[in-house]
Protein backbone atom coordinates (compact mmCIF):
# COMPACT_ATOMS: atom_id res chain seq x y z
CA UNK A 1 0.00 0.00 0.00
CA UNK A 2 2.98 2.44 0.91
CA UNK A 3 5.43 1.18 -1.98
CA UNK A 4 7.11 4.19 -3.44
CA UNK A 5 6.00 5.42 -6.45
CA UNK A 6 9.86 5.99 -7.86
CA UNK A 7 8.34 8.46 -11.22
CA UNK A 8 6.58 10.83 -7.93
CA UNK A 9 9.43 10.47 -5.33
CA UNK A 10 11.85 11.48 -8.57
CA UNK A 11 10.38 14.31 -9.42
CA UNK A 12 10.01 15.62 -5.88
CA UNK A 13 13.46 15.57 -5.36
CA UNK A 14 14.69 17.38 -7.81
CA UNK A 15 16.53 20.23 -6.60
CA UNK A 16 15.80 22.94 -9.40
CA UNK A 17 11.70 22.72 -7.90
CA UNK A 18 10.72 25.16 -5.55
CA UNK A 19 7.59 24.48 -3.63
CA UNK A 20 4.41 26.41 -3.92
CA UNK A 21 3.08 25.93 -0.60
CA UNK A 22 -0.78 27.23 -1.83
CA UNK A 23 -0.59 24.05 -3.88
CA UNK A 24 -1.89 21.37 -1.36
CA UNK A 25 0.24 18.83 -3.56
CA UNK A 26 3.24 20.92 -2.64
CA UNK A 27 2.19 21.58 1.11
CA UNK A 28 2.14 18.04 1.97
CA UNK A 29 6.50 17.89 1.22
CA UNK A 30 7.11 21.14 3.82
CA UNK A 31 8.72 21.03 6.72
CA UNK A 32 8.57 23.23 9.14
CA UNK A 33 12.60 23.95 10.44
CA UNK A 34 11.71 27.06 12.07
CA UNK A 35 13.12 24.85 15.76
CA UNK A 36 16.40 24.70 14.24
CA UNK A 37 16.66 27.83 12.54
CA UNK A 38 17.40 30.09 15.44
CA UNK A 39 14.67 32.19 14.82
CA UNK A 40 10.88 32.24 13.45
CA UNK A 41 11.65 34.72 10.54
CA UNK A 42 8.85 34.12 8.64
CA UNK A 43 6.92 35.16 12.03
CA UNK A 44 8.60 38.16 12.34
CA UNK A 45 8.24 39.38 8.89
CA UNK A 46 4.75 38.39 9.16
CA UNK A 47 4.19 40.28 12.43
CA UNK A 48 5.57 43.26 11.40
CA UNK A 49 3.27 43.09 8.25
CA UNK A 50 -0.28 42.51 10.34
CA UNK A 51 0.95 45.30 13.18
CA UNK A 52 1.56 47.93 11.35
CA UNK A 53 -1.56 48.14 9.85
CA UNK A 54 -2.30 50.73 6.89
CA UNK A 55 1.48 52.24 7.04
CA UNK A 56 3.61 50.95 4.56
CA UNK A 57 6.61 48.56 5.33
CA UNK A 58 9.65 47.68 4.30
CA UNK A 59 11.47 44.40 4.87
CA UNK A 60 14.40 42.41 3.77
CA UNK A 61 15.10 38.78 3.10
CA UNK A 62 18.64 37.03 2.77
CA UNK A 63 19.94 33.77 3.37
CA UNK A 64 22.39 31.34 2.15
CA UNK A 65 22.28 29.97 -1.54
CA UNK A 66 19.88 27.08 -1.78
CA UNK A 67 18.59 27.12 1.94
CA UNK A 68 15.23 27.44 1.32
CA UNK A 69 14.54 31.22 0.56
CA UNK A 70 11.61 30.67 -2.17
CA UNK A 71 9.93 28.25 0.01
CA UNK A 72 9.72 30.16 3.42
CA UNK A 73 8.59 33.25 1.06
CA UNK A 74 6.07 30.74 -0.01
CA UNK A 75 4.80 30.22 3.48
CA UNK A 76 4.65 34.00 3.97
CA UNK A 77 2.26 34.19 1.17
CA UNK A 78 0.29 31.68 2.08
CA UNK A 79 0.33 32.93 6.11
CA UNK A 80 -0.84 37.07 4.95
CA UNK A 81 -3.23 35.73 2.37
CA UNK A 82 -4.97 33.93 5.40
CA UNK A 83 -5.08 37.06 7.57
CA UNK A 84 -6.82 38.69 4.57
CA UNK A 85 -4.39 40.51 2.78
CA UNK A 86 -3.80 40.49 -1.16
CA UNK A 87 -0.64 39.45 -1.39
CA UNK A 88 1.71 39.40 -4.96
CA UNK A 89 4.88 37.60 -4.92
CA UNK A 90 6.98 37.06 -8.25
CA UNK A 91 10.44 35.79 -8.77
CA UNK A 92 12.37 39.02 -10.24
CA UNK A 93 14.64 36.88 -12.33
CA UNK A 94 11.22 36.43 -14.77
CA UNK A 95 11.72 39.84 -15.35
CA UNK A 96 15.94 41.18 -14.82
CA UNK A 97 19.27 39.73 -15.90
CA UNK A 98 20.89 39.48 -12.40
CA UNK A 99 24.02 40.33 -14.32
CA UNK A 100 22.62 44.32 -14.87
CA UNK A 101 20.28 45.66 -12.71
CA UNK A 102 19.01 48.92 -12.53
CA UNK A 103 16.75 50.92 -10.05
CA UNK A 104 13.81 51.67 -13.34
CA UNK A 105 14.03 47.89 -14.18
CA UNK A 106 13.05 46.71 -10.84
CA UNK A 107 10.04 49.09 -10.75
CA UNK A 108 8.98 48.05 -13.94
CA UNK A 109 8.64 44.57 -12.91
CA UNK A 110 6.53 45.75 -10.10
CA UNK A 111 4.53 47.63 -12.09
CA UNK A 112 3.77 44.52 -14.36
CA UNK A 113 3.48 42.22 -11.74
CA UNK A 114 1.19 43.57 -9.25
CA UNK A 115 -0.98 45.39 -11.95
CA UNK A 116 -1.27 41.72 -13.31
CA UNK A 117 -2.11 40.32 -9.96
CA UNK A 118 -4.85 43.36 -9.13
CA UNK A 119 -6.79 42.93 -12.33
CA UNK A 120 -7.00 39.31 -12.07
CA UNK A 121 -8.28 39.86 -8.57
CA UNK A 122 -11.06 41.88 -9.99
CA UNK A 123 -9.11 45.53 -8.97
CA UNK A 124 -10.20 48.16 -11.68
CA UNK A 125 -7.25 51.12 -12.86
CA UNK A 126 -7.05 53.93 -14.48
CA UNK A 127 -3.07 54.30 -15.09
CA UNK A 128 -3.27 56.79 -17.87
CA UNK A 129 0.31 58.51 -16.71
CA UNK A 130 1.62 54.94 -17.05
CA UNK A 131 0.34 54.59 -20.35
CA UNK A 132 1.94 57.98 -21.53
CA UNK A 133 4.96 56.71 -19.88
CA UNK A 134 5.28 53.61 -21.94
CA UNK A 135 4.02 55.46 -25.03
CA UNK A 136 7.01 58.10 -25.25
CA UNK A 137 9.35 55.00 -23.73
CA UNK A 138 8.27 53.27 -26.99
CA UNK A 139 8.20 56.08 -29.21
CA UNK A 140 11.91 56.56 -28.26
CA UNK A 141 13.09 52.97 -28.48
CA UNK A 142 11.73 52.75 -32.09
CA UNK A 143 13.36 55.72 -33.18
CA UNK A 144 16.96 55.15 -31.17
CA UNK A 145 16.79 51.22 -32.01
CA UNK A 146 17.30 50.38 -35.91
CA UNK A 147 14.70 48.20 -36.68
CA UNK A 148 13.18 47.83 -33.05
CA UNK A 149 9.56 48.19 -34.11
CA UNK A 150 8.44 47.68 -31.03
CA UNK A 151 5.00 47.51 -30.57
CA UNK A 152 2.65 47.60 -27.24
CA UNK A 153 -1.15 46.91 -27.01
CA UNK A 154 -3.42 49.60 -27.39
CA UNK A 155 -6.47 50.61 -25.57
CA UNK A 156 -8.95 53.49 -24.08
CA UNK A 157 -8.62 52.09 -20.33
CA UNK A 158 -5.22 50.66 -19.79
CA UNK A 159 -6.70 48.63 -16.81
CA UNK A 160 -9.37 46.67 -19.19
CA UNK A 161 -8.41 43.21 -19.77
CA UNK A 162 -7.29 41.64 -23.25
CA UNK A 163 -8.95 38.68 -24.71
CA UNK A 164 -5.78 36.47 -23.18
CA UNK A 165 -7.34 38.23 -20.17
CA UNK A 166 -3.99 40.37 -19.36
CA UNK A 167 -4.24 44.00 -18.49
CA UNK A 168 -3.07 46.07 -21.30
CA UNK A 169 -0.58 48.01 -18.74
CA UNK A 170 0.97 44.77 -17.68
CA UNK A 171 1.34 43.43 -21.29
CA UNK A 172 2.68 46.30 -22.44
CA UNK A 173 5.48 46.38 -19.38
CA UNK A 174 6.33 43.15 -20.51
CA UNK A 175 6.67 44.21 -24.12
CA UNK A 176 9.18 46.69 -22.64
CA UNK A 177 10.90 44.94 -20.39
CA UNK A 178 11.44 41.21 -22.20
CA UNK A 179 12.78 43.28 -25.24
CA UNK A 180 15.47 45.32 -22.70
CA UNK A 181 16.49 41.48 -20.88
CA UNK A 182 17.88 40.16 -23.87
CA UNK A 183 19.80 43.25 -25.53
CA UNK A 184 22.22 45.13 -23.85
CA UNK A 185 21.67 47.81 -26.47
CA UNK A 186 17.95 48.45 -25.74
CA UNK A 187 18.39 48.38 -22.12
CA UNK A 188 21.15 51.56 -22.08
CA UNK A 189 18.56 53.21 -24.37
CA UNK A 190 15.82 51.99 -21.88
CA UNK A 191 17.61 53.42 -18.50
CA UNK A 192 18.55 56.80 -20.36
CA UNK A 193 14.97 57.26 -20.59
CA UNK A 194 13.51 55.92 -17.41
CA UNK A 195 16.30 56.74 -14.94
CA UNK A 196 16.00 60.13 -14.55
CA UNK A 197 12.15 59.90 -14.44
CA UNK A 198 12.38 57.10 -11.56
CA UNK A 199 10.73 59.57 -9.19
CA UNK A 200 7.91 59.74 -11.73
CA UNK A 201 7.70 56.41 -11.69
CA UNK A 202 7.26 55.99 -7.95
CA UNK A 203 4.48 58.39 -8.25
CA UNK A 204 2.70 57.05 -10.95
CA UNK A 205 2.43 53.60 -9.25
CA UNK A 206 1.35 54.95 -5.99
CA UNK A 207 -1.00 57.21 -7.22
CA UNK A 208 -2.73 55.02 -10.02
CA UNK A 209 -1.80 51.46 -8.71
CA UNK A 210 -1.40 51.00 -5.31
CA UNK A 211 -3.37 53.83 -3.73
CA UNK A 212 -6.31 52.81 -5.63
CA UNK A 213 -6.12 49.21 -5.01
CA UNK A 214 -5.41 49.74 -1.23
CA UNK A 215 -8.69 51.50 -1.14
CA UNK A 216 -10.44 48.93 -3.25
CA UNK A 217 -9.08 46.49 -1.47
CA UNK A 218 -10.06 47.83 2.14
CA UNK A 219 -13.36 48.42 0.73
CA UNK A 220 -13.61 44.30 0.34
CA UNK A 221 -12.89 44.50 3.55
CA UNK A 222 -9.19 43.01 2.49
CA UNK A 223 -6.44 44.05 4.91
CA UNK A 224 -4.27 45.55 2.26
CA UNK A 225 -1.69 44.96 -0.65
CA UNK A 226 1.98 42.99 0.26
CA UNK A 227 4.63 42.76 -2.49
CA UNK A 228 7.32 40.39 -2.19
CA UNK A 229 10.13 40.24 -4.55
CA UNK A 230 11.95 37.49 -4.63
CA UNK A 231 15.50 36.49 -6.62
CA UNK A 232 17.09 40.13 -6.24
CA UNK A 233 19.68 38.03 -3.81
CA UNK A 234 20.96 36.83 -7.21
CA UNK A 235 21.93 39.97 -8.35
CA UNK A 236 26.13 39.81 -9.15
CA UNK A 237 28.18 41.44 -6.94
CA UNK A 238 30.23 43.07 -9.64
CA UNK A 239 31.43 46.81 -9.39
CA UNK A 240 29.36 48.60 -10.89
CA UNK A 241 31.12 52.41 -11.00
CA UNK A 242 34.02 53.41 -8.57
CA UNK A 243 34.70 50.76 -6.20
CA UNK A 244 30.52 50.30 -5.38
CA UNK A 245 29.21 47.03 -6.32
CA UNK A 246 26.11 46.21 -7.54
CA UNK A 247 24.13 45.34 -4.90
CA UNK A 248 25.38 48.58 -2.99
CA UNK A 249 24.16 50.61 -5.66
CA UNK A 250 20.73 48.93 -5.76
CA UNK A 251 19.81 48.59 -1.66
CA UNK A 252 22.27 51.24 -0.22
CA UNK A 253 22.60 54.49 -2.34
CA UNK A 254 19.20 53.70 -4.12
CA UNK A 255 17.51 52.01 -1.55
CA UNK A 256 15.27 54.78 -0.18
CA UNK A 257 13.48 55.06 -4.18
CA UNK A 258 12.74 51.02 -3.62
CA UNK A 259 10.90 51.79 -0.07
CA UNK A 260 9.18 54.82 -1.52
CA UNK A 261 6.05 52.78 -2.39
CA UNK A 262 2.64 52.55 -0.26
CA UNK A 263 2.48 49.02 0.78
CA UNK A 264 4.14 46.54 2.43
CA UNK A 265 7.40 45.24 0.51
CA UNK A 266 9.45 42.34 1.44
CA UNK A 267 12.94 42.38 -0.96
CA UNK A 268 14.71 39.50 -1.08
CA UNK A 269 19.06 40.71 -1.00
CA UNK A 270 22.41 39.60 -1.65
CA UNK A 271 24.21 37.68 1.14
CA UNK A 272 27.16 39.89 0.67
CA UNK A 273 25.82 42.76 2.03
CA UNK A 274 26.02 41.48 5.78
CA UNK A 275 29.64 41.08 5.15
CA UNK A 276 29.61 44.48 3.54
CA UNK A 277 31.34 47.64 4.98
CA UNK A 278 28.07 49.10 4.11
CA UNK A 279 25.88 47.19 6.01
CA UNK A 280 25.16 49.95 8.76
CA UNK A 281 24.52 52.30 5.71
CA UNK A 282 22.05 49.81 4.15
CA UNK A 283 20.42 49.31 8.37
CA UNK A 284 19.85 53.24 8.44
CA UNK A 285 18.43 53.40 4.86
CA UNK A 286 15.78 50.77 5.46
CA UNK A 287 15.75 50.80 9.16
CA UNK A 288 15.59 47.50 9.62
CA UNK A 289 17.95 44.83 9.81
CA UNK A 290 17.71 42.22 7.48
CA UNK A 291 16.04 38.99 8.11
CA UNK A 292 18.22 35.66 8.07
CA UNK A 293 17.65 32.24 7.02
CA UNK A 294 20.61 30.24 7.79
CA UNK A 295 20.83 26.28 7.42
CA UNK A 296 19.15 23.56 9.29
CA UNK A 297 21.34 22.90 11.98
CA UNK A 298 22.37 19.60 12.09
CA UNK A 299 25.27 19.65 14.60
CA UNK A 300 25.89 22.03 17.48
CA UNK A 301 28.49 24.44 18.65
CA UNK A 302 30.37 21.66 20.35
CA UNK A 303 30.23 19.78 17.02
CA UNK A 304 27.38 17.19 18.37
CA UNK A 305 25.13 16.26 16.43
CA UNK A 306 21.47 17.86 16.65
CA UNK A 307 19.06 15.36 17.18
CA UNK A 308 15.82 18.03 16.65
CA UNK A 309 17.05 19.13 13.15
CA UNK A 310 18.47 15.86 11.71
CA UNK A 311 14.95 14.26 13.09
CA UNK A 312 13.45 17.12 10.62
CA UNK A 313 15.30 16.35 7.48
CA UNK A 314 14.35 12.55 7.91
CA UNK A 315 11.10 13.83 7.76
CA UNK A 316 11.70 16.28 4.84
CA UNK A 317 13.37 13.26 2.26
CA UNK A 318 10.47 10.95 3.73
CA UNK A 319 7.58 13.32 3.05
CA UNK A 320 8.93 13.33 -0.74
CA UNK A 321 8.19 9.82 -0.66
CA UNK A 322 5.32 9.14 1.69
CA UNK A 323 3.81 12.73 1.23
CA UNK A 324 -0.06 11.10 2.44
CA UNK A 325 1.34 9.37 5.51
CA UNK A 326 1.53 10.65 9.01
CA UNK A 327 4.47 12.03 10.18
CA UNK A 328 5.36 9.56 12.78
CA UNK A 329 4.11 6.53 10.26
CA UNK A 330 6.51 7.11 7.66
CA UNK A 331 9.53 6.09 10.17
CA UNK A 332 8.37 2.93 9.75
CA UNK A 333 8.59 2.65 6.42
CA UNK A 334 12.21 3.93 5.97
CA UNK A 335 13.09 0.02 4.73
CA UNK A 336 11.40 0.98 1.10
CA UNK A 337 13.34 3.66 0.58
CA UNK A 338 17.61 3.41 2.62
CA UNK A 339 18.80 -0.10 3.31
CA UNK A 340 18.96 1.01 6.79
CA UNK A 341 18.09 4.36 9.39
CA UNK A 342 21.77 4.68 9.29
CA UNK A 343 22.00 5.28 5.55
CA UNK A 344 19.35 8.34 5.56
CA UNK A 345 21.03 9.53 8.64
CA UNK A 346 24.53 9.81 6.93
CA UNK A 347 22.65 11.68 3.90
CA UNK A 348 20.92 14.22 6.10
CA UNK A 349 24.53 14.31 8.20
CA UNK A 350 26.44 14.99 5.11
CA UNK A 351 23.94 17.67 3.36
CA UNK A 352 25.17 19.96 6.37
CA UNK A 353 21.36 20.87 7.15
CA UNK A 354 21.54 22.61 3.27
CA UNK A 355 18.30 21.65 1.84
CA UNK A 356 19.16 21.74 -1.81
CA UNK A 357 22.42 19.61 -1.00
CA UNK A 358 20.03 16.94 0.76
CA UNK A 359 17.66 16.76 -2.49
CA UNK A 360 20.89 16.90 -4.96
CA UNK A 361 22.68 13.65 -3.01
CA UNK A 362 19.34 11.99 -2.88
CA UNK A 363 18.01 13.02 -6.52
CA UNK A 364 21.79 11.53 -7.79
CA UNK A 365 21.41 8.52 -5.96
CA UNK A 366 17.81 8.16 -7.98
CA UNK A 367 19.67 8.74 -10.79
CA UNK A 368 21.80 6.05 -10.69
CA UNK A 369 19.54 3.16 -8.48
CA UNK A 370 15.75 2.18 -7.76
CA UNK A 371 15.62 2.16 -3.80
CA UNK A 372 16.08 1.03 -1.55
CA UNK A 373 19.21 3.22 -1.70
CA UNK A 374 22.45 1.45 0.22
CA UNK A 375 25.08 2.92 1.85
CA UNK A 376 27.44 1.90 -0.76
CA UNK A 377 25.63 4.16 -3.72
CA UNK A 378 25.23 6.71 -0.97
CA UNK A 379 28.95 7.23 -0.15
CA UNK A 380 29.93 6.82 -4.17
CA UNK A 381 27.57 9.71 -4.39
CA UNK A 382 29.00 11.87 -1.73
CA UNK A 383 32.71 11.09 -3.08
CA UNK A 384 31.86 12.57 -6.71
CA UNK A 385 30.53 15.30 -5.05
CA UNK A 386 33.48 15.77 -2.57
CA UNK A 387 35.54 15.46 -6.21
CA UNK A 388 33.57 18.25 -7.63
CA UNK A 389 33.60 20.36 -4.79
CA UNK A 390 37.41 20.04 -3.97
CA UNK A 391 38.38 20.58 -7.60
CA UNK A 392 37.53 24.32 -7.06
CA UNK A 393 39.76 24.98 -3.81
CA UNK A 394 43.20 26.75 -3.58
CA UNK A 395 46.07 26.23 -1.18
CA UNK A 396 45.24 29.72 0.19
CA UNK A 397 41.54 28.40 0.60
CA UNK A 398 42.36 25.40 2.01
CA UNK A 399 44.09 27.48 4.78
CA UNK A 400 41.02 29.79 5.31
CA UNK A 401 38.77 26.59 6.18
CA UNK A 402 41.49 25.59 8.59
CA UNK A 403 40.69 29.50 10.30
CA UNK A 404 36.98 29.07 10.03
CA UNK A 405 36.82 25.04 11.85
CA UNK A 406 39.26 26.48 14.62
CA UNK A 407 37.21 29.92 15.39
CA UNK A 408 33.88 28.88 13.81
CA UNK A 409 33.77 32.58 12.21
CA UNK A 410 34.01 34.09 8.67
CA UNK A 411 34.54 37.95 8.30
CA UNK A 412 34.21 40.74 5.87
CA UNK A 413 33.18 40.92 1.95
CA UNK A 414 36.73 38.69 0.57
CA UNK A 415 36.01 35.55 2.87
CA UNK A 416 32.36 35.99 2.00
CA UNK A 417 33.48 35.88 -1.46
CA UNK A 418 35.88 32.47 -0.80
CA UNK A 419 33.60 30.78 1.21
CA UNK A 420 30.05 31.14 1.59
CA UNK A 421 29.43 31.76 -1.80
CA UNK A 422 30.86 28.74 -2.99
CA UNK A 423 29.20 26.70 -0.50
CA UNK A 424 32.72 25.43 1.48
CA UNK A 425 31.21 26.69 4.40
CA UNK A 426 28.14 26.74 6.33
CA UNK A 427 26.33 29.23 9.00
CA UNK A 428 23.79 27.77 11.68
CA UNK A 429 22.34 30.00 14.28
CA UNK A 430 20.75 29.10 18.07
CA UNK A 431 19.09 30.89 20.24
CA UNK A 432 22.57 32.83 21.49
CA UNK A 433 23.18 33.79 17.53
CA UNK A 434 25.44 32.50 14.59
CA UNK A 435 28.67 30.78 13.96
CA UNK A 436 30.26 28.61 11.06
CA UNK A 437 31.39 25.50 10.21
CA UNK A 438 33.13 23.59 7.04
CA UNK A 439 30.84 22.28 4.76
CA UNK A 440 30.32 18.35 6.26
CA UNK A 441 31.68 16.83 2.47
CA UNK A 442 35.00 18.82 2.86
CA UNK A 443 35.20 18.24 6.16
CA UNK A 444 34.66 14.52 6.31
CA UNK A 445 37.27 14.70 3.12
Amino acid sequence: MNQVNLGQLFRACNPTYTLDLSKESDRRYYIDFTAVRGNNIIRELQRTIVLSGDEATCQLFTGHIGCGKSTELSELKTKLEQDGFHVVYFRSSQDLDPADVDISDILLAIARQVSHSLEEAGIRLQPNRFQELLQDTVNLLNSDVTGLNLKIPKGGNWGVKTDKGKSILSLGIAEITTKARNSNTIRTFLRQHLEPRVNNILEALNQELIIPAQQQLKAANQAGLVVIVDDLDRIDNKTRSGETSQPEYLFVERGEQLKRLQCHLVYTIPLVLNFSNEKENLVNRFGVDPKLLPMVRVQERDGSICEQGLALLRQMILARAFPLVESEQRLNLISELFDSPQTLDRLCTISGGHVRNLLVLCYKCLQIEDPPITRQLLEKVITQRRTELTRAITPDEWELLKKVKDQQAVNGEEEYQTLLKSLFVFEYWDDVGGWFVINPLLDNG
